[in-house]
């Protein structure tokens, strides 16, 4: 079985299912599990991450969006090289990963058919029905039913420890600085088993851009900044866009150091299993009194404190 994994989440499933040797392509947001890495790249993008910011991607994108281009490159021949029995693809974000309509085009020149699969989930019982989903297509439904038994564990432990807290902050997730996104999809269900309340977007919608009025409405007590496929190291290049608004000074939040920097590529953008450790994350964010489980190193930074440290270390 060959299969050419076109998402970083389904990568990351596939190889939690144990198929790491039977994928044989992959995009190039593909890092994780490390092994992953010298898989051959079937899918790049069109834009250059490393020399621009966000607005300046948020530019092109739109207005590829506009003119009906892809962001993204299917190499072609690669993919016949690489033979795939299955394409795993997506139809929840042209965005953020090649549309199905573009691995449609690229599969017509390989003179079969293989077996393409799309998947579109938009919160989390969708992930978790997602690596159900390629646990059966790929004959690993009892180890898929075991991880998926295993998340739900863990997302159980969180809503139990919280579900009769009342004292449940505003919460506020950024996914994209300029312009500021209000995070969607996943995140809103997030927000609200780690103990908070969300009001700027729906669980099931697609993140959206939103106005530092209606942000400053809606006085968050807590903001976690997560731009979508960013790390912390990313986030804090481009911060000064966020630091130099005017309302950001005013929301509660920031005055009271309680802005949050995450690892959202790892813990939040991806619909993988790792989104229960973005929960879990998110909790000890939110009530660090109740729910104490240390967090993966590198993954979330209180800003002030490290404001704090840079000024420290001069």
């Amino acid at each position: 079985m060959r299969i050419c994994s076109l998402l970083p989440s389904t990568t990351e499933i596939l190889c939690t299912l144990g198929l790491e040797e039977n994928i044989v392509g992959i995009t190039h947001e593909c890092d994780y599990p490390p092994g992953i890495r010298n898989k051959p790249r079937i899918v790049m993008s069109s834009i250059d991450h490393s020399t621009m910011n966000n607005r300046q991607i948020d530019k092109i994108v739109s207005s590829n969006r506009k003119e009906g281009k892809s962001t993204y490159i299917v190499d072609r021949e690669k993919l016949k090289d690489a033979k795939p029995d299955i394409i795993i693809t997506q139809g929840l974000c042209d965005v953020c990963a090649v549309s199905g309509d573009i691995v449609e085009d690229a599969v017509s020149t390989l003179g079969y058919r293989p077996e393409i699969i799309s998947l579109a989930p938009s919160d989390i019982e969708q992930v978790l029905d997602t690596i159900k989903t390629l646990g059966e297509v790929t004959g690993q439904k009892k180890r898929a039913v075991r991880v998926v038994e295993e998340l739900e564990r863990r997302i159980n432990r969180v809503r139990e420890a919280l579900s009769n807290e009342r004292d449940r902050p505003r919460v506020f997730c950024l996914e994209w600085l300029e312009p500021p996104y209000v995070a969607g999809h996943w995140i809103p269900e997030m927000i609200n088993y780690a103990g908070g309340i969300n009001g700027l977007s729906e669980t099931g919608h697609p993140s959206r851009k939103v106005k530092w009025d209606e942000i400053l409405e809606f006085a968050p007590n807590k903001i976690i900044v997560m731009p979508c496929g960013f790390n912390i190291n990313d986030t804090l290049d481009e911060l000064d866009t966020v630091l130099s608004s005017n309302v950001w000074h005013r929301l509660p939040a920031s005055r009271k150091g309680e802005v949050y920097l995450v690892d959202a590529n790892s813990y939040f953008s991806r619909p993988g299993p790792r989104i229960v450790e973005g929960l879990e994350i998110l909790a000890g964010i939110l009530h660090p009194d109740i729910f104490k489980k240390t967090p993966p190193v590198d993954s979330v930074m209180n800003l002030r404190n490290y404001m704090h440290l840079q000024s420290f270390l001069g």
